[in-house]
Parts: structure tokens; sequence; C-alpha cells
């Protein structure tokens, strides 16, 4: 899977510019604050309809602009696919190939991407928001099904918090088991995928830690709660949890448990990450995992994803830094730094230079 172009128009800093991009390393060089992580942020919200940086999409409208447009040709081994996506500030247009679609599930799937920064490292030190929120993501963009079940999941536990917070207590009792049986239903699909995800996924974060460190480090990654059984079971497991704490959500006036609480594990050495980890490897440990997730990718869609590294190199010794370009090697990777990394030379790359929003040529 491949990026063979990129056009941006009114996209943060860019007036308007376009994009070449060969199927290895592109690194997009030049000093800070001059647009090279807008046009990685851009890749990556075309391949999942979401930012990585942006709360609000009208963000991403450069200044005094209307409305912002982005498109890319991509090839994949079904073939080629269109994105575009024009965003105002009263919603979006989206299009695959030319067809609108109104559903983000619509726009997932088409062209998979691994995105990591050093913002990433909320994914160990932040709480159990970031670390879900990096499950969704990732699993989202690879089981429509899941993206579905999480939609509805979250509609329907905004009901059921409101309703906890109803004076009527005997309505509550009444009426919590009907959105229970909705809301377990796509739990347990929730739940699963989560925990198929994390079983793939653990063994390769802890190769590539093991690679990346000289087996120095040792990199576990495990779900806090463990979820048995087909859907079937887990939806009455959860049904059976949920009915059991009617009482404590009631008083708290929210849902407290459910996949929406959930947490992912992540020790080094045997050591909790969030507490002990050096910020070191904390960077390392979440490079790993994302590396990880890479080759998930891989084995589940049959070809590899974009992989977009902004603004890695300046975090990371030359030694790990020759590591992870040498881990690159056989799948696109768009790669952001002030420079051109001594790392490189001698590789075949493309490389860009960006100015002002603009491309140096």
């Amino acid at each position: 899977m491949r990026i063979k172009n990129l056009n941006l128009k009114n996209f943060r800093n860019y007036l308007e510019e376009d994009f070449s991009f060969s199927d290895g390393l592109n690194v997009l060089f030049g000093k800070n604050a001059q647009g090279k992580t807008n046009c990685a942020e851009a890749v990556f919200y075309l391949c999942t309809g979401v930012s990585p940086r942006a709360r609000r999409e009208k963000q991403l409208i450069r200044d005094g602009a209307e409305f912002a447009e982005i498109s890319t040709v991509a090839e994949g081994r079904y073939g080629e696919v269109n994105l575009y996506a024009k965003i105002m500030d009263n919603g979006r247009e989206v299009r695959v190939n030319g067809n609108k679609i109104s559903k983000n599930a619509d726009l997932l799937g088409n062209i998979f991407a691994v995105f990591f920064s050093p913002h990433e490292l909320r994914l160990i030190q932040d709480g159990p928001d970031e670390r879900r929120r990096f499950l969704n993501v990732s699993i989202s963009q690879l089981s429509k099904p899941y993206y579905t079940a999480l939609m509805r999941y979250n509609k329907i536990l905004e009901q059921r918090n409101n309703l906890l917070k109803n004076r009527d207590i005997s309505l509550i009792y009444d009426t919590l088991p009907v959105w229970d049986e909705q809301l377990c239903k796509y739990a347990s699909t929730i739940a699963r995928k989560r925990a198929e995800f994390i079983e793939s996924l653990a063994p390769l974060a802890k190769s590539t830690h093991a690679f990346l460190t000289d087996n120095k480090e040792e990199l576990c990654v495990y779900p806090e709660k463990k979820y048995k059984g087909d859907e079937l079971e887990l939806a009455k497991r959860l049904f059976s949890e949920l009915e059991a704490n009617y009482e404590r959500d009631i008083r708290l006036g929210y849902t407290a448990s459910g996949p929406h609480r959930d947490d992912i594990g992540i020790d080094i050495n045997g050591l909790d990450a969030k507490i002990f980890a050096s910020q070191g490897q904390t960077r390392t440990a979440a490079l790993s995992i994302k590396l990880a997730e890479v080759e998930i990718f891989k084995e589940i869609s049959g070809e590899y994803p974009v992989l977009i590294l902004d603004d890695v190199m300046s975090e990371l010794d030359l030694p790990r830094r020759k590591k992870l370009v040498e881990r690159t090697q056989g799948l696109q990777t768009i790669l952001t730094c002030t420079h051109a990394e001594r790392v490189l030379y001698g590789k075949e790359v493309n490389k860009i230079k960006i100015e002002g929003g603009k491309i140096k040529r």
C-alpha cells in the first residue's frame, strides 16, 4: 500500500501544494514550524478521517480561508483509490473514487496508516483514555464492525449516563435493563476485538523492543482486564456486571464499568512503565508498540500500511535511529525531521524540503 501523491489547498499553513511520494522512504525536512507535520497530518486524516492533533476540524483550515481541501491517489493490492476531503466551518465533504460518503466507516480501510510523533508518548504516560484511543483508531481501520459497534456503544452509553442522573429512581431501575441489553451487545464486540488485537500486538511489541534495545530491555503489553468466551458469553457476563452495580452507578451518576473504562498494562523489565520508565525508555516503548501495529496491519490485510514518523529522529540516539531506518525497509514511510539525517546518507530516499508551507524546489 502506498500513497502516490498528495494535494493540499488551504490546509493549515499551505496555500496550495502538490507532493509526490516514492514507494520507500520519503523525508520531509526543514526548519521548525514550516509545515512538515501538517503534511504528515493530512495523510493520516485522509486514511482515518481524524486528525492526530486537532480537537476541532476547523483548526485544519488555513487562516483567512473558508475551507480546506485534501486529496490523494493511493495504490494497494486491489488497485488505485482516490480520496478527497473538503473541510468547512460547518462540516466536511468526503469522497472515495468520486463518490460522496456520509459515514466515516466508508473511508476506513481504503488506505491503512500508522502515525507516530513525540506526542505518542501519551500512550504510556497519560491515562487510560489515550490507550483506548490507540486501540480504537487502529482496530477501526481493520474492522468496520468494530467501528460501528464503538459508535453505537458510545451513543447508548451516553443515554444510559443521562438516565442515571434522573431523580426518578423507579424509572431508572425499570429502564436500565433495556439499555443494558443493547449496550452489552456492542460491548461484547468491542471487548473481543480488543482482546484479539492485544494478543497479536504483545509478542510483536516485545520482539521489536528487544531489537531496538539490543535485548537489554523486555517490554510486556497486556490487557488489565481479560475477557474470555464468545460474544454471547461476554454480553451475558457484562450484563450481569452492570446489573450488580446499579446502586453504585446511580450514586455516581455515570456507568463505572465496561469497555469504556478498560486499560492496557505496559511493563518494562517487570516494572510499570507509566510509573518507572525514563523518558528514553518511554519513547522506545511507544515506538515499539507503533512498529508492532505496522506488522499487525500486514498480517491482517496482507499489505503494509503507510508509516508516518513525525519528528522521531531528534529524540533517538544514533544507534536507535539506524535500527529504526532498518526496520522501515520494505514499506512506504513518510518521515519528518529538521535536517537530512546522516543515517539516511547513501540510501534511496525521496527528500522534500519544506519552507513556509511550500516545497523548496
